[in-house]
């Protein structure tokens, strides 16, 4: 493990593009060419860019390191092309340290792995792999930041979350890990109504949040508060015997979900509609039909924007894969050849714009009142910090209640021999809590 590497390891750098993969893991292979993804997508979030407003430079010595420790030849940043100020600020950094600027169109879903690596280098990622195994590496822009710091010896103690909807002021700022969601909203002035919920995650592919006591981990990105009548939130919230029964007795099967599905698109073997007819089935006739959804990527698309009559292929996607696992059911390798195809040649004119998408999602309203960057130190007297953030083992506690702790003390180690990420202290004060999920630091 080289120096960078153990430094990363030991900052508790993870992917804070959602997975939460330790980086330190990336930095080990051998690649042609590296990305930064800040082809950020989701409806209302501004966190990438918020990030690339404050710490640009960062950003492109993250990526440089990236470059060099994975001995990339090429350098890449992804960025849709709508964020004028964001390039300018990027472009003189970008060209002193030869890194190519790719601009992706204002859709979704640009940021993901397998749209931006397809658009920047015309490379496909094999279905259900990583970027790795076609030379390419891909990296948030948050996580570039983190992993220049790390070379500083800065560990991971805060995160850049976007809160919008009904909250009096919607804003983007970076947040200590272990802060509360009911902290976060307070900090945003509170919720426009009484009667609200919470999606954790992003309006396509987050989830409805009913605890308020959760904490923000390294790997959060928002959230974004709607009353509890909202479309978007009855439709999250509606158990799988529900969509289940709805789909069985109203799918025609016009294959809309399957014909707009970007995975589809990329010639990925993903079709929901036939998953949808799964539900007229039991046994092998199911499974075999189940199959095409082991490839879904679960961006929503599909339940939320194409399907006419509003049901949830996704969610019967996600069904069907979970009931495939333990059966050990896949596509075996014959069987991938045969069914992954070319790229779609309507791909291109079948993106979802923005636009569109937060007009159907009944959005737009939001929209006007963006979540604009605040730069404020965020203060918190309590936090409560998971010691799983990350793929891998939990972080095994090194301090015990009563402890004083500094911000950036390390407060949890995962084994060297065990894949994972260290935990740091976000603020500073006593310990008055440890058990195996949570250390509770209070100031």
């Amino acid at each position: 493990m080289s120096t960078l590497t153990e430094q990363i390891r030991s900052a508790g750098v993870v992917g804070a593009g959602g997975a939460g993969f330790p980086a330190y893991k990336k930095l080990e292979a051998r690649v042609e060419i590296a990305i930064a993804n800040g082809a950020e997508c989701e409806p209302l979030f501004l966190k990438d860019m918020a990030v690339i407003r404050d710490q640009s430079e960062k950003i492109i010595k993250g990526l440089k390191l990236l470059q060099e420790e994975t001995g990339a030849k090429r350098a890449i940043f992804g960025i849709k092309g709508k964020h004028k100020e964001e390039i300018e600020l990027l472009r003189p950094l970008a060209e002193k340290a030869g890194v190519e600027l790719h601009f992706m169109d204002d859709v979704y879903p640009a940021g993901d792995e397998y749209e931006l690596v397809f658009s920047a280098t015309d490379r496909l990622i094999p279905t259900g792999g990583i970027p790795l195994q076609i030379g390419v590496v891909v990296s948030n822009v948050e996580s570039l930041v983190n992993i220049y710091n790390a070379s500083q010896g800065i560990p991971v103690t805060k995160t850049m979350i976007t809160v919008a909807g009904a909250v009096r002021t919607p804003k983007t700022f970076w947040a200590p890990v272990g802060m509360t969601i009911r902290d976060v909203l307070a900090y945003c002035g509170g919720t426009t109504t009484d009667d609200f919920a919470v999606i954790d995650g992003g309006a396509m592919m987050g989830k409805v949040e009913t605890d308020l006591d959760k904490p923000i981990t390294k790997t959060g990105s928002g959230y974004i508060v709607l009353p509890t009548d909202h479309r978007l939130i009855w439709k999250k919230s509606a158990p799988e015997r529900t969509y289940k029964k709805i789909g069985k007795s109203a799918c025609d099967q016009c294959s809309d979900c399957t014909e707009m599905c970007p995975r589809y698109l990329l010639g990925q073997p993903v079709k929901p509609h036939l998953v949808m007819r799964a539900l007229q089935f039991s046994g092998p006739e199911s499974d075999v039909l189940n199959k095409w959804a082991l490839a879904c990527c679960e961006c929503n698309i599909c339940s939320l924007y194409a399907c006419p009559e509003e049901l949830d292929p996704r969610n019967m996607c996600v069904s069907a894969k979970r009931e495939l696992r333990p059966k050990e059911i896949k596509w075996t390798s014959d069987e991938l050849r045969q069914v992954t195809k070319e790229e779609h040649p309507l791909h291109e004119y079948r993106k979802v714009p923005t636009n569109k998408l937060i007009q159907k999602l009944g959005l737009r309203r939001y929209a006007d009142t963006p979540a604009t960057f605040d730069p404020a130190e965020v203060e918190v007297l309590k936090v409560k910090i998971p010691l799983k953030q990350h793929i891998g083992v939990p972080a095994n506690p090194l301090v015990k209640k009563g402890d004083q702790v500094v911000a950036g003390d390390k407060i949890g180690l995962v084994p060297s021999s065990e894949l994972g990420a260290d935990i740091h202290a976000s603020i500073t004060g006593t310990v008055t809590d440890v058990s195996r999920q949570f250390i509770v630091i209070e100031g």
